[in-house]
Parts: C-alpha cells; structure tokens; sequence
C-alpha cells in the first residue's frame, strides 16, 4: 500500500513539473521588458551616440543651417518684394547677399587647423584675370591660413573642343554635385539674364533631377534706373534649366563647399585656457 502512495506521489509530482515546464512564464516586471540599448565605443573607450537615434548637428552643419535659415528670414521678410539691389553696399545684389549670409553667421565658428583665424569669404575674382574666361566663374584663390574655409567641390568650364552636347553631358553632371550648404558661382547667359550670379545650394534631388536654391537678385526689375532684386528661398529648376545657363563658350560655374573641419570659435577658447 505504502509502495502504490509513494508511486502516485511520484507521478503527481512528475505531472506537476511538466505542466510548469510546458506553462507560459509569468509576466515579467516592466523594468525586466526593457532592452538595453546597444552602446558603441570610441576608440579611445568612450561611449559614442545612438546611431539610430536624433544626433546633433556638427559645428559645419549648424553654421550652414544658420546660413539657411537667415536667407529664409529675409525671404519671408521681403514678402515677395524686390528688393534695392543696385549699389555697392546693398545686401540684395547677388553676390553681397550670400556675403552678407555668410558674415552674419561666421563669428562662432572656426577651422580647427586655424582656430585662431576669422573666416572670410573671397570675392570674385576680377575680370582681368580670369580670362579667357568670362567674369563670375572664379572666386579669388585665398588661403586657409588667411581665413578661406571653402574648398572648391567641382568645377565646369565651357570646352570648345568638345561638342555642345558633351559640354552639356559635363555641365548636368557637374550640378548634381551640388550638396546643401554651397555656395555657387557662375557666368550665364540665359532667360533671367546675361553675366556673373550667386547663389547658395539647397541640395540636389535625384528622383526629379532638379535643384534646390535660394538666391537674391535672379530676377529683378528696374525703376528710374535703379535694380531692384527678388529674394528666392527653394526655388526649384531642372539641373538641365541650369546647365543650360552656364553651358556657352566662355562661361561656367563653380561649386564652393565649406571644409570639413568647421568648429565652434568657443571650443578654441576652451583648448587655449
């Protein structure tokens, strides 16, 4: 009798097992669902950002999103109104405009091989010296020592040995390479007008083949005698509608892009105390 009680007990116990084997587990406390995130380590040890998660902006990208956004400012602040855009020191004109954006924003930034200069941005280079070539395709060649921090990304100048249509081919590949954040030059002859233009890159988009821009002065209009110039923000045109413009015997455009190690002017600060 003892042997069959200690034989059932057995088998109860054994079923008992089984069944909590073969249950579900039973929920789990909220802190014990979470995953910890993965951590990726620098090379000196320390722990680097998410890659999957928002990162902030690079001292490069922060100094074009402030270019861009003071364009935009002035843009809306014109409310589709030229703009005098007919002397010297008027901020309208093409090339003053993007200058002006430039300026504005330069004096927190640095580049870290010349931390202690201020950054510049050249004017175009005179006519004189750009021949044989028309005035506007050029900026002035000054050093990164003395400030310069724009490297030029691509170039298309008008090859006269070459068919129009493969000048063509070249002046469309060589626009899109435009990237956010450059800046443009070119000497064009085209529907808006004929002569040196300025313009800063808002990108390139390959699914349309077009170009963002925003720009002063495109477009304008005279009155008694003086210009007055449109300000454009992401204005859009066919890469050919440019290449078209600047693919004549004698003109092109360059593509100007800021190098790559833009800082903060205070974190040269902090390195030198």
């Amino acid at each position: 009798m003892r042997s069959l009680c200690r034989t059932l007990l057995c088998a109860v116990l054994l079923c008992s097992l089984c069944l909590s084997l073969l249950a579900p587990p039973a929920a789990l406390a909220e802190e014990d669902l979470h995953m910890e995130e993965a951590v990726l380590l620098n090379d000196d040890g320390s722990e680097s950002p998410d890659p999957d998660g928002a990162l902030p902006p690079t001292a490069r990208e922060d100094f074009i999103n402030r270019i861009i956004a003071l364009g935009e400012k002035l843009y809306h602040k014109s409310g589709g109104k030229a703009q005098r855009a007919h002397y010297a020191g008027d901020i309208y004109v093409c090339k003053n405009f993007t200058v002006y954006l430039f300026r504005q924003n330069r004096d927190d930034f640095r580049m870290k091989e010349f931390p202690d200069t201020q950054l510049v941005i050249p004017n175009n280079l005179p006519a004189r010296q750009c021949k044989p070539y028309a005035y506007g395709i050029f900026w002035e060649d000054v050093p990164a020592e003395k400030g310069n921090p724009f490297e030029v990304a691509a170039q298309f100048t008008y090859n006269s040995e070459l068919s129009h249509e493969e000048n063509m081919e070249l002046a469309c590949d060589f626009m899109r390479q435009a990237q956010r954040g450059d800046f443009f030059q070119m000497s064009a002859d085209y529907d808006y007008g004929v002569g040196a233009h300025s313009a800063i890159m808002l990108g390139y988009d390959p699914d349309e083949d077009t170009i963002h821009w925003m720009d002063s002065n495109m477009r304008g209009k005279k009155v008694d005698g003086i210009r007055y110039g449109i300000v454009q923000f992401d204005e859009v045109k066919p890469v050919t509608w440019w290449a078209e413009a600047f693919c004549v015997k004698k003109r092109g455009a360059t593509l100007y892009r800021l190098r790559s190690d833009i800082i903060y002017a205070e974190d040269t600060q902090h390195e030198n105390k």
